[in-house]
């Protein structure tokens, strides 16, 4: 018959993580940081080790969601990168990350604290007590912190995806290629986007990505209009009035004309540029994109500056108002103020000569907009990106084109400027113009000629890389820093 002192006895256990009274004090210790760290790895784990089961399981159970959500992302990006670009940037999706972001931001904190009441406190010596919670607080910060800034900065992207980009209908391209209109609107006070000074076509063939990138200047004359065009029926014989009725006047003249397009239209003047660069170059355009040079300012300045190797020196003011200094040569970190200067100045530089600094410092600032600026200087590039960009590409065509787009950027670029002395801007050979297009677009293949006794050597063929008539070699200009 077993004794009353035997009874009573405690058991032996092999679970000391569910029994600290029967460790010891260091032990004791260990046991709360183990706690505390596997919460860590596995939110929950901390509690089924410790016996409360049930709440360990609903934590585990949603970690386990997250990773697979999150490993369900990265196959189908491994798989199709469009398809993920899609989702990165679907308005339902960053809403549901937002959600999850501070539910993980709210929640982790929970089992942290339930962990730390778990490795029993009350148990342990006064050191190891501060010690384990002051590991408690150092945790939550390191993890909740963390996920309520990225559930901000998704927040802020989601709000300038619906400002900038709109649910418009999207385009299938045309035969193979899409092509956008990219304008860069030298806006003054009181006229953001009224006077689209830079005017680049991009087609962007759709299975390759190779790209060809056609130039106006804005002051060509005698514009046509597609007979689709609501621009045709207001100017049957064109906008053709003289040195007043220039290319980058035909987003004003819609803009001041209401009754012209339908009130569907979201921006009539960007749209009438659309028609008249299409009746132009013969070419559909499928999206346009309109970048406020003084929205591009403060761009540059979240960005923490724009490095451009500046080989000709460029005036500060001029015009209406005195010069107030210049941009001085060599390779300079450009603030907002001084690169919005470098890119719109006009005093001392033809027409042609502006539209280079503009490219070039396009092209600066496509080059320094790396990975790691953005996330580090996000809210204020997506906020000063608001201002910079208008568009009438729908956000549920985001994935496919920038899919497109990264395609692109691994490419060799095609150029062609259409200024002297390819064609007079102020009486334009459009014939010309559309042939030059399509045989940008379709280059002949090269044929190999065979010396003869006449020709021991072979003139080469136009090669379609290179920059056609352009009057203003751009090295001369500036060049990317």
């Amino acid at each position: 018959m077993t004794s009353p002192a035997v009874a009573t006895r405690p058991r032996p256990t092999s679970q000391p993580l569910r029994s600290p009274e029967l460790l010891t004090e260091p032990l004791r210790s260990r046991r709360a940081v183990l706690l505390l760290a596997v919460t860590l790895v596995l939110p929950g784990a901390a509690q089924v080790l410790a016996g409360e089961r049930r709440l360990g399981r609903v934590g585990l159970r949603i970690w386990l969601g997250v990773l697979t959500a999150a490993v369900a992302f990265a196959l189908v990006g491994l798989l199709d990168r469009r398809l993920a670009l899609a989702l990165a940037t679907s308005s339902w999706v960053l809403l549901l990350l937002v959600l999850a972001l501070v539910a993980g931001a709210l929640l982790w904190p929970v089992y942290f604290v339930d962990a730390w009441r778990l490795g029993r406190p009350s148990l342990q010596s006064v050191t190891a007590r501060r010690g384990v919670a002051a590991l408690a607080a150092a945790l939550v910060l390191v993890t909740s912190g963390p996920m309520a800034y990225a559930a901000r900065q998704v927040w802020v992207g989601r709000d300038v995806l619906a400002g900038v980009f709109g649910g418009g209908a999207a385009s299938n391209g045309h035969d193979g290629r899409y092509t956008v209109l990219l304008l860069g609107g030298d806006a003054g006070k009181g006229r953001v986007g009224t006077r689209p000074d830079s005017m680049t076509l991009v087609s962007v063939d759709a299975t390759t990505g190779q790209s060809v990138m056609f130039s106006f200047p804005r002051n060509m004359e005698n514009i046509p209009f597609p007979a689709s065009s609501p621009m045709h029926r207001a100017l049957p014989n064109g906008f053709d009035c003289g040195d007043v009725c220039l290319l980058n006047a035909v987003y004003s003249y819609a803009s001041e004309h209401p009754g012209i397009y339908p009130a569907s239209v979201k921006d009539p003047g960007a749209q009438a540029t659309k028609d008249a660069i299409s009746a132009i170059t013969g070419l559909p355009v499928d999206y346009y994109v309109l970048i406020d040079l003084q929205g591009f300012r403060d761009m540059v300045d979240a960005m923490g500056g724009l490095t451009i190797n500046v080989t000709k020196k460029v005036p500060i003011g001029g015009g209406t108002s005195p010069i107030k200094g210049y941009i001085p040569v060599g390779n300079r970190k450009l603030d907002g103020y001084h690169a919005l200067w470098f890119a719109r100045s006009r005093t001392g530089a033809s027409d042609y000569e502006r539209m280079t600094r503009q490219r070039c410092t396009m092209t600066a600032m496509l080059a320094q907009m790396d990975p790691a600026t953005v996330l580090l200087k996000f809210q204020g590039i997506a906020q000063a990106s608001a201002k910079l960009v208008s568009t009438d590409i729908p956000q549920a065509e985001l994935g496919s084109l920038t899919d497109l787009a990264l395609h692109a950027r691994s490419q060799k670029v095609s150029s062609v400027q259409f200024v002297p002395p390819l064609i007079k801007p102020a009486h334009p050979d459009f014939g010309l113009i559309r042939s030059t297009v399509q045989a940008a677009l379709n280059p002949a293949p090269a044929k190999k000629r065979k010396p003869t006794a006449a020709t021991t050597t072979a003139t080469p063929g136009p090669q379609p890389s290179a920059e056609l008539a352009a009057p203003v070699d751009a090295k001369s200009v500036c060049t990317a820093g």
